[in-house]
């Protein structure tokens, strides 16, 4: 056997396999996504994301408290409100008594060193649904789409958010939203993370059930990727950081390692997130129920992944379990 051959002895101790990676997870790299909802006191669990619950902001300090004491770093704040009356605007997603506006202000007062990003969408506020202002045939809107996401955006960073996070897809509304920043007094206060290549996957269920944000007519294929677009996901990678994003994001992860690849090429400057979406999530749990494989491997195994390929930040809800997984 010639002596090139030889590989196994480089990581035959598990200290020495560790080393094998370019980069490990660590607890910086996660970002938690949490629902919030405008019942104050609510602690409902949601059947579709084991583990998962819609939180009421008076039960968010308790719920975080243990969380920050373990090492957790940065939250993802997705409105579910079920109170409000929702209307084709999406008045209801920068209410000051809403529960994205107040959970921002409650966790920058009970925990100053946790990051704070705000998912920026229209869905969980429309009657309709779909994350912009429709036409009357029920096609999107653009300009007052953008216009009214970057009202919001805006909103959320003078609430005191650190980063904002438009999921919506709509064209243009990066530069519109860094504008508005900019001219609101926040340009350089508060993080714009762009979901830049977010496809149109079946991997959202989940999450639409856990915020009620399912459209009532139609989908979402017209503004978002469709799945086997590299090309146009490529092309709006490149858009918005010319546009003014400061991190990428590719959503979903799993089915898309190969744009995170991409992605990491395109913008080698930036930070790039992904997103471990619902779907992804709920799979791997009942894999694991099932008895295919064991959870915490395969949630390492899968998040390692999209290390791999690039992320140097994932959006997962496995964050809790990791905040005891990388103390072991």
């Amino acid at each position: 056997m010639d002596i090139s051959s030889i590989l196994q002895g480089g990581y035959q101790h598990p200290l020495s396999r560790s080393w094998q990676a370019k980069r490990q997870l660590t607890k910086s790299m996660l970002m938690y996504p949490i629902f919030i909802t405008d019942d104050a006191d609510a602690e409902v669990e949601i059947p579709s994301l084991p583990g998962q619950k819609r939180w009421g902001v008076n039960k968010l300090e308790g719920f975080i408290a243990p969380l920050v004491k373990k090492g957790l770093k940065s939250v993802i704040l997705f409105g579910v409100p079920l109170k409000c009356e929702k209307d084709m605007a999406g008045t209801p997603a920068d209410d000051p008594d809403g529960p994205v506006v107040q959970g921002i202000k409650l966790l920058r007062a009970r925990f100053p060193s946790l990051y704070i990003a705000t998912d920026v969408c229209l869905c969980e506020y429309t009657a309709h649904g779909h994350c912009g202002v429709l036409h009357a045939d029920g096609t999107i809107d653009t300009e007052p789409s953008v216009a009214r996401i970057a009202q919001v955006a805006a909103s959320y960073a003078r609430a005191g958010a650190h980063c904002v996070a438009p999921s919506d897809m709509m064209d243009g509304r990066i530069k519109a939203i860094k504008r508005a920043l900019i001219d609101a007094g926040f340009g350089n206060k508060c993080t714009l993370m762009s979901y830049s290549a977010k496809f149109a996957s079946a991997l959202y269920g989940p999450f639409r059930d856990a915020a009620g944000s399912a459209p009532s007519f139609g989908d979402r294929k017209c503004y978002q990727l469709p799945p086997a677009a590299k090309g146009l996901a490529r092309r709006a990678i490149l858009r918005d950081t010319s546009e003014g994003a400061d991190i990428i994001m590719v959503k979903p992860a799993l089915p898309y390692l190969d744009i995170i690849q991409d992605a990491a090429e395109l913008a080698p400057d930036h930070p790039l997130a992904c997103y471990q979406v619902s779907g992804e999530y709920a799979m791997i749990y009942a894999g694991a129920r099932a008895g295919v494989y064991d959870l915490r491997t395969m949630a390492f195994e899968t998040c390692e992944s999209m290390l791999r390929a690039g992320c140097t930040l994932i959006l997962t809800y496995f964050t809790p379990q990791f905040l005891d997984w990388l103390d072991e």
